[in-house]
């Protein structure tokens, strides 16, 4: 079946995985851990995804995607590395992400990918990760963490560029960014690509190129791109299908 008959048969399926969303918690180390949980309807097990916040927190933008994702038959959990924390301005969001220690977004990631797996309807072989921007960095560590994460979508995050770093990556990776991003450059997206290529790694790069940072989220009212956020998420839908749902 090629992409666009897939991507067809999926999206017409999709109403048919009407998803619930709960509050769950479970252990980070010493801490305990909230997260919200999506869950498709019909009978599992199902293929799972992580997915990162943004900058702002677990807010509920961020829900409303974990919960389009469980509508495409994946149960979603929707973390927070925030502790319950979420802002409203771009002082605030700076201050929580500087926050947030290394070592413990490491055992939370984990965390999140160790409940993933402990639940009976997750296919344990088929669980991956999402995320935005800040969110979409953490995405990526999760595949330098966790070598059976099974697929990583990375919507303008940052990108490790050692070799040692991406030699680890097992996971097939999907990269969506912004053109006019300052941050994560158009040469450090083509960089990370060619490196992992020439790893031997399978990764799938797409730059929109009137887009800047943050593109896909409407609440960014300046750079919000309609166009290409519809194209990033039939992007994803396809890639997590090809990976996630053999």
């Amino acid at each position: 079946m090629n992409k666009a008959r897939l991507l067809l048969v999926l999206l017409l399926a999709a109403s048919s995985f009407a998803a619930t969303g709960k509050d769950v918690s479970y252990k980070s180390g010493d801490d305990t851990v909230n997260a919200v949980l999506y869950t498709p309807k019909g009978k599992g097990p199902f293929p799972a995804l992580i997915v990162v916040h943004e900058w702002w927190g677990l807010n509920d933008w961020v829900k409303e995607q974990a919960d389009k994702l469980a509508e495409q038959g994946y149960v979603a959990l929707a973390i927070d590395l925030y502790r319950g924390k979420v802002a409203t301005t771009t002082d605030v969001a700076h201050e929580l992400m500087r926050g947030v220690p290394d070592d413990r977004s490491d055992r939370d990631l984990r965390a999140a990918f160790d409940y993933l797996k402990s639940l009976p309807d997750v296919k344990t072989d088929r669980i991956g990760a999402i995320g935005w921007c800040m969110g979409g960095g953490y995405a990526m560590d999760v595949a330098l963490l966790e070598p059976t994460l099974a697929a990583d979508v990375i919507n303008y995050g940052s990108l490790p560029t050692e070799t040692d770093d991406l030699k680890k990556i097992n996971a097939p990776i999907l990269g969506l960014f912004g053109g006019l991003d300052r941050g994560i450059t158009p040469d450090d997206v083509n960089k990370f690509d060619a490196q992992m290529k020439g790893l031997g790694k399978k990764v799938e790069v797409h730059i929109y190129p009137d887009a800047g940072h943050a593109f896909e989220n409407p609440n960014n009212t300046a750079g919000y791109k309609k166009d290409d956020t519809a194209d990033a998420w039939k992007r994803t839908v396809a890639f997590l299908a090809e990976t996630l749902k053999k």
